[in-house]
């Protein structure tokens, strides 16, 4: 197997084995562009590196040494010389873009010979010293982890010593000076003295490089932006191009078209004297791209040349390295631009009316995920560059939110009533909250995951959310106060989050309304041109369903009926029924709220014009519903006419050791046969009153038994709704059609999916439950052990987040073939919050499915993902 190859050797097709950067290298050099020659080692190498316990084995080891003789041929030069020394750059490439996740080491190949030799050929002693002391900076820090910040207090001191404020006004003794004071910070740390041999020092780089690959960092952004860790990195020995010999050098970044705004003009930095590292360390300030044509006028024009060359080529915006050394240009890296959201709309738009691509390639050249940023608020990007985060937690709603804390649900509505912004800080929420939630800028739980009642809920709402944050210690609801970051926060005070990120920063910092361009419009259309997959919404309210709806969905996936018992004075006739004795007493109490239902759904099947709608039964425990303040407790026993110990009898009877697979799902209807009853009254009677007000709609109702795990269990409950609705449609002379399905989120009902067939019209997944019951994980407990598992390489996703493909997905799998098996024109969905997950989406489409179904906000990220689904993996 070969693990080394030259950049001559490579091509842009390579990226798995090359890196992006390692294929782009390649590419760059077969096109014929200025670019210093090198070689790639490849992601196969880092990949064995791990697997031989971080060691770098013989045979790798041999083809690095090949390469570099291959090198120094090709450049002229020898490592460790003294008539012409090489010296190269060392620097990450992973297949997928991971900009300042992993190291980079500069002037690799120095040492005291070679510096000397340097100094005098080159007659700048000022240039070698400075490459020296940065590269004993580097290679202490990224090699061997000593840290940037007792070299830079060197610095500092030098500079404030010397009364000086930049780097480059230090002279040539002074950087000889800092040098040697490196290396004795070096050996005072490590205890040994700085390595003298070019070969060790390569060799301690690429180990350092293969090693970035599992810092923390780089396993955070892996996460959160789906690449897994298998994939490893390449590394590039690249011969150096100086951008700090002197007034007639420098080193730049730019992008081809603006990565904000997508607009096409040429925009970057460049830095006259410097290294790549002082443009974006932010040390000096570099000047606009623009002002390099007065400095370089023949290397700005030949640059220019080359960035029409490259977008023309790669048919992308494109982010390019460069060092101009005497005048002369060199490339040293392009790559796909990273950009904003609006800037991807705009920019393959663009391209498309520029000839550059078709509608497919625009549709798969944009991130779904990214699309997130422009249905929400957002923070002002300059006030969030000079912020820094108290804490982080998992962004679990997005958009950005900043408000004064309070610490109930009471509390957040008055205040909104007084005008005052304010962000809710709980423990955990409760369906309780939903009023205080809806009151609220942003959410803040200190307990909870990714599927979280808040998260799942604030999704819904397209409210900011930070979840699970475990650095939130002293919580103390009664005093109002908690404890962040050694900070003591009360009642009133302001907080500031971002429910992207994750982020909790303290104080104000100002958001930005979202915005959506004409742009926006033409991706949508050209993605539901070639998407197979629907996409529904999970909607409770008629708010929620018509904004879903102006944001494209197709029909209502999943209707969570228990929200709206939380509504107003509904919450205390469902008290009346959880408390009553008899019978009588219960279809007294549901009598009252089924007028509400009833109403509730009217407006739903309005918002939806016609279109599905999927109405889940009662699904949570009942304890869920019961009072917890005394004062409630008191109203409730006066209603009942009982006495408050009565009442707390019935509660405390209520209590489960495991509620989530407790008294729940169809578990209440075939104890409860009665609560089935009035909801079907109420979805039947919606539909008919809908349906003969818009006679050109067809409103046909879908009503879904949840947590079915036995084909007897649906079989009593359908027969319950079905003898039901038939009675209301007869009584009603009319001729509606309804549908009786299932949820999917028992493993066992995936087992017997063929039975069950039998009994549901239609199977539609929960994989929130799915996921829980598959793994034994509490969704809301699994926050506390999976950052062990992350660190561990256990898992490398929250699988409540992503659909675990090889678990849960095979269970999905089988229950489609075996329903499909029994009713060949069955339709599926899923509804769990992976309904919006891209890679879930593509998994759906693979294996089927009629449609998805997410949060409102998730619905045109749906409609991305589910169409590059299509484009990438056709199916009919």
């Amino acid at each position: 197997m070969k693990y080394v190859y030259l950049f001559s050797e490579g091509d842009a097709s390579m990226r798995e084995l090359l890196g992006g950067k390692g294929a782009n290298l390649a590419e760059m050099t077969k096109i014929g562009l200025p670019v210093p020659q090198g070689f790639t080692i490849s992601t196969e190498a880092c990949t064995k590196y791990y697997d031989d316990g971080k060691q770098i084995n013989d045979e790798i080891m041999a083809e690095i040494m090949e390469n570099i003789v291959k090198m120094e041929a090709i450049t002229g030069k020898k490592f460790g010389d003294l008539e012409n020394p090489l010296l190269v750059s060392v620097r990450s490439g992973a297949r997928a873009s991971m900009p300042g996740m992993m190291d980079t080491i500069l002037n690799l190949g120095l040492n005291e010979q070679v510096v000397e030799v340097m100094a005098e050929k080159s007659g700048n002693a000022r240039w070698a010293y400075d490459c020296y002391r940065r590269f004993i900076q580097m290679y202490s820090d990224v090699v061997m982890e000593v840290g940037k910040k007792y070299f830079e207090q060197l610095i500092d001191k030098m500079k404030e010593e010397k009364g000086v404020k930049l780097d480059v006004e230090l002279s040539a003794e002074d950087l000889k000076e800092l040098a040697n004071q490196f290396k004795a910070e070096y050996k005072a740390k490590i205890g040994a003295d700085f390595p003298s041999d070019p070969k060790e020092q390569l060799i301690g780089a690429v180990k350092a490089v293969f090693r970035s690959w599992d810092n923390p960092r780089a396993n955070v952004y892996r996460r959160d932006n789906d690449i897994p860790y298998s994939w490893g990195t390449a590394v590039n020995v690249q011969a150096m191009a100086f951008g700090n010999m002197g007034d007639d050098c420098g080193t730049g970044v730019a992008f081809t078209r603006d990565p904000a705004t997508g607009e096409k003009k040429l925009m970057g930095e460049f830095l006259t004297n410097a290294q790549g590292e002082d443009v974006v360390a932010g040390v000096r300030t570099p000047m606009p791209i623009a002002q390099m044509a007065e400095k370089f006028p023949e290397a700005y024009k030949q640059f220019e040349n080359v960035c029409k060359i490259l977008e023309d080529h790669y048919r992308d915006m494109q982010d390019m390295e460069f060092t101009v050394e005497h005048g002369k240009l060199y490339m040293l890296q392009t790559r796909n631009g990273k950009r904003t959201a609006a800037a991807a709309l705009k920019i393959a738009c663009d391209l498309v009316d520029e000839g550059m691509i078709d509608e497919k390639q625009a549709v798969l050249m944009i991130d779904p995920r990214n699309l997130d940023t422009l249905l929400h608020p957002q923070f002002d990007a300059k006030a969030l560059k000079s912020a820094e985060p108290a804490a982080r937690a998992l962004g679990a709603s997005p958009g950005a939110a900043c408000g004064k804390i309070v610490f109930t649900a009471e509390d957040a509505k008055a205040w909104k009533e007084r005008k005052e912004k304010v962000i809710l800080v709980r423990l955990e929420t409760s369906p309780e909250d939903i009023e205080g939630m809806k009151a609220a800028q942003g959410i803040l739980t200190a307990r909870g995951g990714m599927t979280s009642h808040a998260a799942v809920v604030a999704r819904g709402m397209g409210t900011c959310c930070v979840s699970g944050c475990s650095a939130i210690s002293n919580f103390d609801e009664d005093a109002k106060t908690f404890v962040l970051a050694g900070k003591t926060y009360k009642e009133g005070d302001v907080i500031s989050i971002d429910g992207s990120t994750g982020n909790i920063y303290d104080g104000a910092i100002p958001t930005v309304d979202a915005t959506i361009s004409g742009d926006f419009g033409r991706i949508m259309s050209w993605a539901d041109k070639y998407r197979v997959l629907g996409v529904r919404t999970n909607a409770d309210t008629p708010k929620d369903a018509a904004k879903a709806r102006e944001l494209g969905a197709e029909g209502i996936g999943l209707c969570r009926t228990e929200h709206m018992f939380f509504e107003g004075d509904r919450i205390d006739a469902f008290r009346e029924m959880i408390c009553a004795d008899t019978l009588e007493e219960r279809e007294a109490a549901l009598e009252k709220i089924l007028p509400m239902q009833q109403g509730d759904f009217e407006k739903l099947y309005e918002a939806l014009e016609g279109n599905p709608v999927t109405i889940r039964f009662l699904d949570p425990p009942l304890h869920e519903f019961v009072p917890v303040s005394e004062y409630d407790i008191e109203t409730l026993a006066n209603a009942q006419g009982k006495t408050v110990a009565q009442i707390k009898s019935i509660i405390s009877s209520l209590h489960e050791a495991n509620p989530m697979m407790g008294h729940r799902g169809c578990r209440l209807s075939v104890t409860y046969p009665e609560i089935a009853k009035m909801q079907t009254r109420a979805v039947i009677r919606a539909a008919i009153n809908v349906q003969n007000k818009h006679a050109d709609w067809k409103v046909v109702p879908e009503i879904m038994i949840p947590l079915v795990g036995e084909a007897k269990e649906l079989k009593y409950v359908k027969s319950i709704v079905v003898a039901t609705a038939d009675e209301e449609i007869a009584k009603a002379k009319s001729n509606l059609k309804y549908e009786v399905g299932t949820m999917i989120e028992i493993p066992r009902a995936c087992i017997t999916a063929d039975e069950i067939a039998k009994e549901a019209e239609f199977f539609c997944f929960g994989t929130n439950d799915l996921t829980q019951m598959t793994y034994g994980f509490s969704r809301d407990d699994a926050g506390k052990f999976l950052t062990a598992y992350y660190d561990t390489k256990i898992f490398e996703n929250d699988p409540f987040a992503k659909i675990d493909q090889n678990g849960v997905g095979k269970l999905m799998d089988m229950a489609v073939k075996l329903g499909r098996g029994v009713r060949k024109e069955m339709h599926c969905g899923i509804c769990g919050e992976h309904g919006g997950d891209p890679s879930s989406i593509e998994f759906c489409h693979k294996i089927g499915l009629s449609y998805v179904s997410c949060s409102p906000f998730r619905v045109p990220i749906a409609r991305l993902a589910a169409a590059q689904a299509q484009l990438k993996n056709p199916r009919n």
